[in-house]
């Protein structure tokens, strides 16, 4: 059986999904109009762990073991970019706050 890491993923998909929300809402509420484009890469990085958890999901939830492992590669996909996404729009954080 795959299932390796599917579990793994899902809880930290679910968790960094929370982060972007938060992100999402803090925006808002202090109304900063010059981060429009951190807004929306949240917002793309939220459609992606959601896609992660849901796929991470079928995986432990399937009992095909081809489907199983298939399912848990696209998960693996899903939150390998939601990464690289989040350390992109860390460093858009940082540097619209340092200048």
């Amino acid at each position: 059986m795959a299932n390796n890491t599917s579990q793994h993923i899902l809880n930290t998909s679910a968790n960094l999904l929370g982060f972007c929300l938060f992100v999402i809402t803090s925006l808002r509420i202090a109304n900063l109009t010059e981060t429009l484009i951190i807004d929306e890469l949240t917002s793309i990085i939220s459609l992606l762990l959601t896609f992660s958890c849901g796929f991470s999901f079928i995986s432990i939830r399937t009992k095909n073991e081809i489907r199983e492992e298939r399912f848990e590669t696209i998960a693996d996909y899903f939150f390998m970019l939601s990464l690289v996404g989040i350390f992109i729009i860390i460093l858009l954080i940082t540097f619209n706050f340092v200048k």
